[in-house]
């Protein structure tokens, strides 16, 4: 079987969900049974709430990129000088307002 398949799932999913594995360290497969008692959830239960919200966070981060490669892409940048200058500004008497893109 090539790298990129996986192996079918050896239990019965309910309908519309599949079986997923994961081998995880041991520290942390203990942390989640921790957090499983402590809420009261199956460990399964947890793991897709912590995956789905894993997913759910690389989306946003993709689209996040993608929005920022098209403000690039339009010249809505903001010059390393001016970052560099408000970034030195922060924490001081006097910050310096927060420089805006200037489109080319």
């Amino acid at each position: 079987m090539p790298k990129t398949m996986t192996k079918p799932a050896t239990r019965t999913a309910k309908p519309g969900t599949r079986v997923v594995t994961a081998s995880l360290p041991i520290a942390l497969a203990e942390k989640v049974d921790a957090i499983a008692a402590q809420m009261e959830r199956p460990r399964g239960w947890i793991m897709k709430q912590a995956l789905n919200d894993w997913v759910d966070w690389e989306e946003e981060k993709h689209r996040r990129t993608l929005e920022g490669l098209a403000s690039v892409d339009a010249g809505r940048t903001v010059p390393h000088a001016e970052v560099v200058k408000w970034a030195n500004s922060l924490g001081t008497d006097k910050p310096l307002p927060k420089p805006a893109p200037k489109c080319k």
